[in-house]
Parts: structure tokens; sequence; C-alpha cells
């Protein structure tokens, strides 16, 4: 059993208006998509793709961000069962830097579609940049929020990321990744200055320049990281 919602998040409970109106319209697999690990320096880009029922709720599903990382595993499992189809795409830190981080989110979340085993008719994406493209996705404004499906989606995506970088810290204990889980912060920074970059790490990345420790030169990206903040 979950335990109680936080006061403060108890009443920001995303719903299932957008979802409605595509089922209403004919479109029976609408797919909710949320990424996580755009920002991090090391591991990989995740993208989760959650389709929900029509007929079944089930409550205290919120925005993964708005969620403690006790909260989101104790919802995972719970939203996983819930879930008709769900699935999570990743692109490793190597497709990032090859790729560029905007092409890498999307073969991301074509892998997560690919492994959802259902047709998919329309999509809802949180943000406002389309990056599944056939004239089938929604963006909407913080739609992780606002959309159950989307919510959904990042709740399996970050937990997903979150264990395998937990996962990750165990061959790589230097860089303190179960605690930071790749992303940036004055530890991570200080690790990266003493013994440089991992396998993990995105070598494209600008932080490659600031580095005292030299022995691994910066990867030329894709693309010069477009997109990055998208």
């Amino acid at each position: 059993m979950t335990a109680r919602l936080r006061k403060a998040i108890k009443a920001k409970s995303p719903g299932l208006s957008h979802e409605r109106r595509l089922w209403e319209a004919g479109h029976d697999v609408v797919v909710g998509i949320d990424e996580v690990g755009k920002g991090a320096w090391a591991g990989p880009l995740t993208v989760g793709a959650a389709v929900v029922p029509r007929d079944r709720r089930i409550y205290k599903v919120r925005d993964s961000k708005m969620l403690t990382e006790p909260e989101r595993e104790a919802m995972y499992e719970r939203v996983a069962d819930w879930c008709r189809a769900w699935a999570v795409g990743h692109a490793t830190p190597a497709e990032c830097d090859e790729l560029g981080m905007s092409e890498a989110q999307r073969l991301a979340t074509r892998r997560a579609l690919a492994d959802l085993g259902v047709g998919v008719d329309r999509v809802l994406l949180d943000g406002k940049w389309d990056f599944v493209g056939g004239g089938i996705a929604e963006t909407i404004v913080k739609g992780d929020a606002i959309s159950l499906s989307i919510a959904a989606a990042s709740i399996l995506a970050k937990v997903t990321r979150d264990r395998l970088m937990r996962d990750a810290a165990v061959g790589n204990p230097l860089y303190d990744l179960q605690y930071n889980k790749g992303y940036p912060c004055p530890r991570h920074r200080a690790a990266l200055q003493a013994h440089g970059p991992s396998a993990l790490h995105r070598r494209s990345w600008a932080w490659m320049d600031d580095l005292r420790w030299n022995g691994v030169p910066r990867v030329a990206p894709a693309s010069a990281q477009q997109a990055l903040f998208d």
C-alpha cells in the first residue's frame, strides 16, 4: 500500500481530459510520453510511454518530479500493473554523443513506441516539441502535471532510469551515481575533475572542455548539442 500523499501535492492531480477528447474522436490507443535524463551528464536518455485504461483509475499518480524517490518507487508497480500497455526506451550515452540530444530523444521514443506491442493512434507529449512526428502527436505544456497518461509515463521512465543508475554506481563508485543519477551537482563535477569521465558519461558536452584532467578528449557532437533544452 502506498503512503498518503503529502498535502503539498494532494490537490495537484493530473486528469484525462485530453485522453477523453481523443477517445471520443475515435482514437482508441492514446499514448502518453515523457522523457528523463536529457540534462544529465551521464547515463541514458530515457523515454517512457504509457497507455492508460478508460474504465479504471488509480490514485496518487503525479508528475514524477513532484514525488520523492520512495514515493515513485511505491507507485511504480501499481502504475505498471494498471496500464493497458507501457514501455521504456533508451538512447545510450554513446548514441547521445553520436546523434546529438534531439535525435537521441527521437531514437529513444521510437524504441519505446515499438516495444508497446500495440498500434498507436495518437500521442500526448510533455512540452512544446513534437519529437514523434507523423502528424499523430499533440504537445502539452506542463503535460506531466495535466495528463494522467503522461504522468504515468513519467513515473515509469524515471524509476526505470534511476534503477539503472543505481546499478551502474556499483561498478562506477567514484561519481555518486546512486545519489545524483548522472545529473550535474558539485560532487559530480569534483569527481570528473579528479578522475575524468567514465564510459557512462556523455563526452560531447561542454563540461569536457572544463576538465583539468585531460586523459580523454571531448567527442565532436553530431550537431553541437542541438536543441538541448527544447
